[in-house]
């Protein structure tokens, strides 16, 4: 009967022992962790600026190879490393990185244009010349637009943005003031945190 209570002394210290390294471990690693690249922050720690928006292209300015550049500001009270290996606690106003997004690779080339020179020149080959296709352009020239079936296929083709500039770019597309935007919730969506009174 001794020798089993000892036994069952022993396991119960034996068990705490093993708690209290467990939590002791997990205390130390937490307080001896290296602060992370503020490129690894999570959603709700940062927020992006809007890109600046080019009037005549309708795409953010810095857009190169179909990417364009934001700057984003960590929030309050947040600390990371910069790109340059300093640690830094931010207030919520400092810039603490840049985020690449999606833009359009755009030329010059106006869908409105292409469109009415299709609607009203397409016979002509107006508008195969106008998006670069020189050939074709000089083709319709000569057949009066394959004799109208061309010249109705041509603008139809443009009008769904099938048949784009030859260049391999995007349209632009006049938005009449605004650029719109698709409102979705996805996981780069920043989310304001609710203001306590």
């Amino acid at each position: 009967m001794a020798a089993s209570r000892r036994l069952l002394v022993c396991l119960r210290s034996g068990v705490w022992s093993v708690l209290f390294y467990c939590v002791y471990s997990q205390l130390t690693a937490a307080v001896a962790e290296d602060v992370d690249s503020c490129e690894n922050l999570r959603l709700g720690q940062y927020r992006c600026n809007e890109p600046k928006i080019d009037e005549a292209t309708q795409e953010p300015e810095n857009c190169t190879d179909s990417t364009a550049w934001v700057e984003c500001m960590p929030a309050r009270n947040i600390s990371c490393r910069l790109s340059n290996g300093t640690e830094f606690m931010f207030s919520g106003k400092e810039v603490g990185f840049n985020k690449t997004i999606p833009c359009r690779n755009v030329s010059g080339y106006s869908y409105k244009v292409a469109v009415a020179l299709s609607l009203f020149l397409g016979w002509l080959g107006a508008d195969r010349f106008y998006l670069g296709y020189p050939a074709l352009g000089l083709l319709k020239f000569c057949t009066v637009g394959f004799c109208g079936i061309g010249t109705l296929v041509d603008f139809i083709l443009i009008a769904m943005q099938i048949v784009g500039p030859a260049d391999g770019s995007n349209y632009i597309v006049d938005y009449y003031g605004a650029r719109l935007t698709r409102l979705s919730i996805t996981n780069q969506t920043y989310r304001k945190p609710h203001l306590s009174l």
